[in-house]
């Protein structure tokens, strides 16, 4: 396993960090600890979580598993979707986030949060008021590392922007979506983050199980997120991504490569990647991902798999300076 400093803090994570949604869902508290372990014997050190997941239950998994070992482990968690019944239980104001950070210590079993998102732009709330109150999370020394997922690159700069004018923590590590068929990070997010030397951990590297080379042209024929998830189905829906599909398993199998390995090592050899998100419902999903470290990824193969899909336009559309071209 090869590490990877987070962004500018100095902490070093492993370059593939194990996504732990199936604890308590997919995978039953016995299947969790399997994989926990193997991803410990692999020299994974780097864990992603959040408040929502499986109604808490994750957390109280992970928690459990990472008695003993937790000062050698980085953690993340989340808040912004709803938590609860409650109709004030979501949202990323001051309330809200100083609620969640307590429950989510207490199923995690710590006295500290390394990483802890916004996981969603959250329109209904002054920014500046998400961003105190990540600040005193910080001066309190219940999180680390203040962050955010599933924000546009504009969103990001004005939290920046913020914290800069008022002095307060600034967001450090970014969650993106990203893979082969969701390219939209290249455009701003990954450069931006390049720039300001942000660590990024991109989900769904493998596009919902798009990746793994399981669906073919007629989905219905497979069972899976992709036709058992409304979200997914919308979200990884459209006929040219299943064809970006199979000719992605037919270049895997042309170069002795296992997709799942191939589409995260694809993602995670991008410059502005720090660590992508890998999930897994059991063992065998998990070597799959695991193997991604295994990948020679050289020019000519990050090219031809990038060459499968379209490239996003460029933030200017200016598509000639892609060439290298600045025609006036």
């Amino acid at each position: 396993m090869d590490y990877k400093y987070l962004g500018n803090t100095g902490v070093q994570v492993s370059s593939l960090c194990f996504g732990t949604m199936s604890f308590g869902g997919d995978a039953d508290e016995e299947m969790s600890a399997k994989l926990y372990k193997r991803c410990r014997d692999e020299g994974i050190n780097f864990f992603d979580c959040a408040n929502i997941y499986v109604g808490g239950r994750s957390e109280e998994i992970l928690g459990k598993l990472m008695i003993g070992e937790r000062q050698n482990l980085i953690i993340t968690s989340k808040v912004y979707f709803q938590s609860g019944q409650d109709l004030n239980a979501r949202g990323a104001n001051r309330r809200n986030i100083f609620l969640e950070i307590e429950k989510s210590l207490k199923r995690l079993q710590t006295d500290w949060i390394d990483i802890y998102f916004i996981h969603h732009f959250d329109e209904n709330t002054p920014l500046e008021e998400t961003m105190q109150a990540l600040d005193a999370l910080v001066r309190q020394g219940k999180i680390l590392y203040p962050a955010v997922s599933n924000f546009a690159a504009w969103q990001i700069m004005k939290a920046q922007g913020i914290a800069e004018l008022k002095s307060l923590a600034k967001i450090t590590v970014l969650q993106p979506m990203y893979n082969l068929v969701k390219r939209q990070a290249e455009v701003e997010i990954l450069p931006m983050a390049i720039e300001e030397r942000l660590a990024v951990i991109p989900y769904s590297p493998l596009g919902g199980g798009l990746l793994t080379g399981k669906y073919g042209l007629d989905k219905t024929k497979v069972s899976g997120r992709l036709t058992n998830n409304k979200m997914y189905d919308v979200r990884y829906g459209e006929s040219w991504m299943y064809q970006a599909a199979v000719d992605f398993a037919q270049l895997a199998l042309d170069h002795n490569y296992d997709p799942a390995a191939l589409a995260v090592a694809w993602v995670g050899a991008h410059p502005g990647v720090t660590a992508p998100i890998i999930g897994a419902r059991n063992l065998e999903q998990l070597e799959g991902s695991l193997k991604a470290t295994q990948v020679k990824m050289t020019n000519e193969l990050y090219d031809s798999i990038s060459g499968l899909t379209p490239n996003p336009a460029v933030a200017t559309d200016r598509s000639e300076e892609r060439k290298g071209e600045n025609w006036l």
